[in-house]
């Protein structure tokens, strides 16, 4: 099955939360064999210099889907063009009830190692849809999954670690979800995929800074 397809395919079977704030699940939403080759990818996880708390402390060791990492690895042209993809972007402004439309797309690939944490924030402003896809298949990442936050900042949920399990929502006031401290065996990889405005300054990590997805 096409890559495409067996997204849209994800997208049929999706787990609605409403409880805190509306969010979305899907579960093995991009196939092992694209797993595979994420996994494979040769970047070299970031040292953090005892310094967490927000991934723009570490700005300078990021990867992105841009048009450079595109051109030299397959597996991110192929995942950045299912999301650049009218049908994918139609099916995610109908399940999010909102418009993407003319926005950029920005793909990033993390890695987390021992001492990442990430303080409760909401994703408001530039960004209109975020969607973190759980790549590592180490099992004692389980337990590594995004936190999720009542409006008192007390987490309440914590999605499963589990590889091509997606969370998805829809930036707003109450979209507050981070990660707590604690221990991270190897290194935890996943991908943070986002819209953002026309107005996001960053150029540099658009996948396609001069093509915005289609209404």
């Amino acid at each position: 099955m096409q890559l495409e397809e067996h997204f849209l395919a994800c997208l049929d079977a999706v787990e609605r939360r409403a409880a805190p704030w509306t969010h979305f699940v899907l579960r093995d939403c991009l196939g092992e064999d694209v797993l595979d080759r994420l996994l494979a990818l040769p970047f070299a996880a970031p040292e953090l210099g005892g310094v967490s708390g927000e991934r723009a402390l570490h700005n300078d060791k990021r990867v992105y889907f841009n048009p450079q990492t595109r051109a030299r690895f397959p597996v991110c042209q192929a995942v950045a063009e299912l999301f650049q993809a009218p049908r994918t972007v139609a099916r995610l402004e109908q399940m999010c009830e909102t418009r993407l439309g003319g926005g950029f797309l920005r793909i990033e690939y993390a890695q987390d190692v021992d001492g990442f944490w990430l303080e409760p924030h909401t994703d408001i402003g530039a960004k209109r849809f975020s969607m973190l896809i759980y790549v590592s298949r180490d099992a004692a990442h389980r337990d590594l999954g995004t936190d999720i936050y009542d409006a008192r900042r007390t987490p309440v949920a914590r999605v499963p670690f589990v590889p091509g399990t997606a969370l998805v929502f829809v930036p707003s006031q109450h979209s507050l979800h981070g990660f707590e401290r604690r221990p991270i065996e190897g290194v935890r990889k996943s991908l943070i995929v986002n819209y953002v405005g026309p107005e996001w300054r960053a150029r540099h990590e658009l996948a396609w800074p001069e093509a915005p997805v289609a209404a």
